[in-house]
């Protein structure tokens, strides 16, 4: 495993279980990665990180499964009207707000690392939908920044081709597994809602789409 990127054959040979299993993993979001076109790839780094935090949760107590609520990872103060017309800026200017939540504790870390995470793999979910996100050590708990886009974003490269408008960012400490995949669930499950999004399109303040979000 000399290479940062690795295949899914290096990975199921580093973890000794069948390339069957590592590939389940991947399309359960269960092991970090991502996709290159069709084919699945990892990155060294957050595999050794992945199995390390395996190895201790054996002797811990499992991450309990708690319900996602609005309130405690969002606040009116991470909702951003973003006018930039690229990935890039929005991702950025997203990134920059999110890190003025107390939970970040490296802002520069979040911001390449978000970037990063993009690059490997567009984050955009299709319904003008991109969810950009990432588990970091120097994250103490689950937070989130909302953009609201002005303009088409259309770099985004969205599996239904749809231009983003609407974007949800979460960031997780590593030891949230669990609470960080059942949060990209829920919002996914929830942007299903054509109304909802064309109501918070059609917000002009932040506390309006922050009242929309957290309407139960």
């Amino acid at each position: 495993m000399e290479d940062d990127i690795l295949t899914i054959e290096e990975v199921a040979k580093y973890l000794r279980v069948s390339e069957r299993t590592v590939y389940d993993w991947a399309q359960k979001g269960e092991i970090p990665a991502g996709k290159i076109g069709t084919v699945w790839r990892f990155k060294k780094e957050e595999i050794e990180r992945w199995v390390n935090q395996r190895l201790s949760s054996n002797t811990k107590s499992a991450e309990p499964n708690q319900p996602v609520k609005i309130k405690n990872i969002l606040s009116p103060d991470r909702i951003v009207f973003i006018n930039h017309s690229s990935k890039r800026d929005a991702l950025v200017q997203l990134a920059q707000n999110l890190a003025t939540a107390p939970q970040i504790k490296n802002e520069s870390e979040l911001v390449t690392e978000i970037l990063k995470r993009e690059e490997l793999m567009s984050t955009a979910i299709g319904r003008g939908i991109a969810i950009p996100h990432v588990r970091l050590s120097s994250v103490t708990d689950l937070v989130m920044s909302v953009g609201v886009c002005r303009n088409d974003i259309v770099d985004f490269q969205a599996i239904d081709d749809t231009p983003v408008r609407l974007m949800f960012m979460i960031a997780a400490a590593y030891n949230q597994h669990s609470y960080y995949l059942q949060t990209l669930s829920f919002f996914s499950l929830k942007l299903k809602d054509k109304a909802l999004r064309e109501k918070i399109l059609s917000a002009t303040t932040e506390s309006e789409v922050y009242a929309l979000l957290s309407d139960d």
